[in-house]
């Protein structure tokens, strides 16, 4: 995490150089920070210098090292912040009364006292830096590299079994045996987690009596994340030829080995499989030495990482999924009973449970099989292992599989791990809705910079596939197998083997620590808590206990306190007074009936996300640093039209930093003349009355702008909420949504009508608003929208027809809970782009023409009528 840990100093000195409500004492040390920020740069591009060399470099050794720059980092920005905040006027000596509200704000900071304290860390940054330097400068010792040389894979013994892939092990074997003549060479790939069963579909393969028979040479090697290209090309030479002589002319030992492998496999049929994989340029580099005309060739890719499977032909990658229940516990079953060890009801039923609990991996399973079979088999023990995911069962099955584990977490790239261990920070198999994980990344400094996210993509040549940062992280760690994403769930979580890991190592390297229950006090951790940079709370209930309490001055160095777990809806005392450096304070889960004034005091929170009712108090722009204010409501039911919705205080436009603002059901405040907030790019859940011209012209970078409208009964009025949203041309997201919207028998006019949109929008979505498909014209004109979800009665009526030219650049369309009966085209040059077709709940629907769309991927069809289902069913096939 010591990447992480540089990057957060960068943002502290940066805060301290730039912002507008610091004033660095003249001669008092400016000199010395700005030299303390290029240092840290300095080793922030050395640290990311491992992306290229982790294949060669001491893993060990760099842990190591990678450790100590943490401590030593996060040691001086405890002094660092703890010393500008000290000069700070007492927030608590100050009134926040809403008639005493001083604004802008200005503090004076002296900065002479750690002069020394600067120098002495700049000398160990840079012992830091060339050390790392060193290790990124030189290879591997040759004892280190006796151990990457890569080893046949033993065939010999009991043969493990395939449970849950014959579908793919009859799709590969055709691809292997049939259609030579056409195609001479063919590369598959398998791809997935850790444990998923890569390696035993490829042994299935490669074992094959029939495969045996047709490939002359033949060749299994398995490289993993450490390699050398001379021995895996030795290997492999072992195999298919193990007569040949290699004779070495000036010690050009790779072009030999290249030449001997590309003639010993020259007009033959073979089979290599080239088994766990890391990097593309490696696996590109060992199919280009193998011919790509003569009879037959076929290689057999497995890996962990999306972008080495991608290295073979098209339609020939698979994901390998996990087990359903039922393959799970006949996995379970065949490796803790056998086949003939009588199985009773009770035993069937804990084991059942047991096997769900391994969450479709292989790899679960078999360990946990692994410890069951050396236990007593009686109802009572698995009823017990069944009943609790967190039962020592798991977790030493957890601990045993960490060697294979590991390397997932080791071999990320540095930006990604921090994002990856903070995962692990929410509750067991809790999803984590996009749009919070993606905030709380931001909001923790882990993402680039816009700059420096424009700079990376540029070199990736990823170019305009990635809006922003956190949507390239977030398909980089599922990429990369060990992030879970969910449609449906709108959200992603990690595999309960992922996240004991996260947990651990995190706990390790002080990057958080959880709290899941009563027996985890903060007086009963002691040492472990000390220093840590972010606590999770997993139950707000522990707060009312009084040793967590009186505890938390004992964890007065965290930065970011994030509750999670079962929403509770009854008030807790929670201590925020000792937390003076806290930046992050997440607690949806928890309802406050008052506002929590303490968080005023906080003047370094730069997130807040709270579930309340009350109006915000004026106050709030005391926290000059908040860029993320998020206010959920407990349940409110709307009376009457007449009744007005809460108005946001008029002093939110005084907070400049201020980037994402999403208060359920509040109004924006009429603005006054000079009001601005240029840094908002997310407003969301605000009501019709806020989206006014005067509004919209004072936050011209926005660009996500979601509409909340709950009507109340005896709404007639028409809303406005789209006449002036044209006024906000860098808008990329527009949602709309009735929360309760009112289905009449008649389609009458909508409450909301349809104005120009700005040609910016890239993605819209709408709920509840009952427009007639006429409407649509509106829509399928703008020239850069490519997602376009439409549910619960967005639009109304028998009819769609899709006009010629209309939505060019769509790529996904999601239609969901409409009585729409008939769906037609007029030509096929209507949708010409699309990759991405969900239909759901649309009983009238009997027909999808599915002739337009020439990329179309996917099509989706659920709980429809089942001549639409038909449709869906003919085209996937």
């Amino acid at each position: 995490m010591a990447y992480a840990a540089v990057s957060s100093l960068q943002q502290t000195i940066e805060r301290l150089l730039t912002s507008s409500h610091i004033s660095i004492v003249q001669n008092s040390g400016t000199h010395a920070i700005e030299l303390l920020y290029k240092e840290a740069r300095s080793l922030h591009e050395t640290l990311e210098g491992f992306n290229t060399k982790k294949s060669i470099m001491n893993m060990k050794r760099v842990k190591i090292l990678e450790g100590e720059i943490m401590d030593a980092v996060c040691e001086f920005e405890d002094v660092v912040e703890s010393h500008v905040l000290n000069q700070f006027p007492s927030q608590s000596e100050q009134s926040i009364a809403e008639d005493e509200i001083r604004s802008p704000l200005l503090f004076s900071v002296d900065l002479q006292e750690l002069i020394r304290e600067i120098g002495s860390f700049i000398k160990v940054v840079n012992k830091m830096n060339e050390a790392y330097i060193h290790e990124l400068s030189n290879p591997l010792p040759e004892e280190e590299h006796n151990r990457v040389i890569p080893s046949r894979i033993d065939f010999s013994g009991n043969e493990s079994k395939m449970v849950g892939l014959s579908n793919q092990f009859i799709q590969i074997k055709h691809l292997f045996v049939t259609n030579y003549s056409l195609r001479p060479r063919i590369i598959v790939s398998l791809y997935g987690m850790a444990g998923i069963g890569k390696t035993t579909l490829a042994k299935k393969l490669f074992q094959d009596p029939f495969i045996l028979g047709t490939f002359e040479r033949r060749a299994f090697v398995t490289i993993g994340p450490k390699y050398l290209l001379e021995g895996l090309l030795l290997d492999i030479l072992i195999q298919v030829s193990p007569d040949s002589e290699m004779i070495i002319i000036d010690g050009e030992l790779l072009s030999e080995l290249k030449r001997m492998v590309f003639e010993s496999l020259k007009d033959r049929r073979y089979l290599i499989v080239l088994d766990d994989v890391w990097e593309a340029k490696l696996c590109c580099d060992l199919v280009n030495v193998f011919p790509a005309g003569g009879i037959r060739g076929r290689v057999l890719v497995t890996t962990r990482l999306h972008e080495v499977a991608q290295i073979a032909y098209k339609n020939c990658e698979y994901r390998l999924p996990f087990l359903n229940k039922k393959e799970s516990w006949d996995l379970l079953r065949d490796k803790v009973f056998g086949e003939e060890y009588p199985c009773s009801y009770e035993l069937e039923k804990a084991g059942k449970k047991i096997a769900e609990h391994c969450e479709g991996l292989p790899l679960t399973i078999v360990t946990v099989a692994d410890i069951l079979s050396k236990a007593d088999k009686n109802p009572e023990y698995l009823n017990e292992v069944a009943a609790n995911k967190k039962h020592s069962v798991f977790v030493d099955a957890y601990d045993q599989m960490s060697e294979v584990l590991y390397p997932s977490y080791d071999y990320l790239d540095q930006h990604f791990k921090a994002c990856f261990l903070y995962a692990g920070a929410f509750p067991q198999n809790y999803w984590i809705h996009y749009n919070d994980i993606s905030n709380l990344w931001s909001a923790e400094g882990f993402l680039d910079s816009a700059e420096q996210f424009r700079e990376r993509i540029n070199y990736m040549e990823l170019a305009g596939t990635f809006a922003e940062a956190s949507n390239y992280y977030m398909y980089e760690l599922f990429s990369s197998s060990v992030l879970m994403l969910d449609k449906e769930e709108v959200g992603c979580r990690l595999h309960s083997s992922f996240w004991y890991l996260c947990n651990k190592e995190a706990a390790k390297r002080r990057f958080f620590y959880a709290l899941n229950g009563s027996g985890d006090g903060l007086a009963e951790q002691g040492i472990k808590i000390k220093n840590q940079r972010r606590l999770c709370i997993r139950n707000s209930i522990l707060f009312a206990m009084k040793d967590v309490y009186n505890s938390m001055a004992s964890v007065s160095m965290v930065r970011s306190l994030l509750c999670s777990g079962p929403y509770n809806q009854y008030p807790v005392p929670i201590c925020l007074e000792p937390l003076r450096l806290l930046r992050v304070f997440h607690a949806l889960t928890i309802r406050f009936y008052e506002f929590p004034m303490e968080v005023l005091k906080l003047v370094q929170v730069r997130y807040l996300a709270l579930t309340y009712n009350g109006n915000l108090p004026a106050s709030i722009s005391k926290l000059w640093n908040l860029q993320w204010l998020i206010v959920y409501r407990h349940l409110i039911i709307i009376e009457s039209a007449k009744k007005r919705s809460s108005d946001m205080p008029m002093e939110i436009w005084d907070m400049k930093e201020l980037k994402d603002l999403r208060i359920m059901g509040s109004n924006l405040s009429h603005p006054r003349e000079e009001s601005f907030l240029p840094n908002l790019l997310t407003l969301y859940n605000v009501n019709p009355q806020s989206c006014t011209k005067d509004v919209f012209e004072r936050i011209p970078n926005l660009m996500r702008l979601g509409i909340q409208i709950e009507l109340a009964p005896d709404s007639v009025d028409p809303l406005s909420c789209f006449d002036h949203v044209s006024h906000l041309h860098k808008l990329k997201t527009l949602e709309c949504v009735i929360v309760n919207p009112t289905l009449k028998a008649e389609i009458v006019a909508p409450l909301a009508p349809l104005s120009d949109f700005p040609s910016s929008l890239t993605l819209l979505i709408l709920v509840g608003l009952g427009y007639p498909w006429e409407e649509m014209s509106k829509i399928s004109s703008l020239p850069n929208l490519k997602n376009l979800a439409l549910l619960c009665y967005a639009f109304r009526g028998p009819k769609w027809e899709v006009r010629d030219n209309e939505f060019q650049r769509l790529q996904s369309l999601t239609v969901k809970d409409t009585d729409l009966e008939q769906w037609t085209f007029q030509n096929y040059s209507c949708l010409p782009v699309t990759k991405s077709l969900s239909i759901a709940h649309c009983y009238k629907l009997k027909e999808i023409p599915l002739a337009f769309g020439r990329f179309l991927e996917q099509v989706e069809v659920v709980d429809c009528n089942p001549l639409a289902v038909r449709c869906a069913e003919d085209e996937n096939t």
